[in-house]
């Protein structure tokens, strides 16, 4: 008996390849979605090329043996799968900058000093809150330094409010005059 034509092919190995290819072309898929927001031009064209070609190869065996509901299983948990992977994927990448907005209660100025000496730039006010006064922070920062500006945050005001949001052009500015390296010499 032909391989292909076996139970083990039709109802394990086959599935397993759709399973695999949804998760890839769902991956691929996420992260292209990711690259057209943040405006990369060039990588997300050729992401969806594969995306697609991919999914073709997918679907075109689930049309030739829709009479398999384990294939259909299989593409469903790899979409699924490809979905939580290219999330995981896409914070591992930490592509972009986000705008920060921190709201403290505390009085905020080892917190300023802190962001300025390891080269944040901050734009800063006071304010009125609902029931107090308030100082509210701003500052523009690479993905990729925002868990170190988050420990900066909890270390110097624990309590402090703050927002995260996804900044697609900044056309001027300061991320961080400070280079990684030089930052973690100076111990953080």
């Amino acid at each position: 008996m032909d391989f292909y034509h076996g139970d083990l092919f039709t109802y394990l190995v086959l599935p397993l390849l759709i399973f695999f290819a949804r998760i890839s072309d769902v991956t691929i898929g996420t992260v292209r979605i990711v690259m057209v927001a943040k405006g990369q031009k060039s990588i997300a064209p050729l992401l969806g090329f594969f995306e697609v070609l991919i999914w073709l190869l997918a679907i075109s065996k689930i049309i030739e043996n829709l009479d398999n509901w384990v294939c259909y299983i299989a593409y469903g948990a790899g979409f699924a799968t490809g979905n939580y992977i290219g999330m995981i994927i896409e914070e591992k990448l930490a592509v972009g900058i986000v705008q920060l907005q921190i709201i403290t209660r505390a009085d905020a100025h080892k917190l300023i000093e802190k962001l300025k000496t390891d080269g944040y730039g901050i734009t800063h006010q006071e304010a009125h809150g609902a029931t107090e006064e308030v100082s509210i922070i701003y500052s523009i920062v690479k993905r990729t330094d925002l868990p170190h500006v988050i420990e900066i945050i909890r270390t110097y005001n624990p309590n402090a409010f703050y927002s995260i949001a996804d900044v697609k052009f900044v056309n001027k500015g300061l991320y961080s005059s400070i280079n990684p390296m030089e930052r973690w010499r100076k111990g953080k």
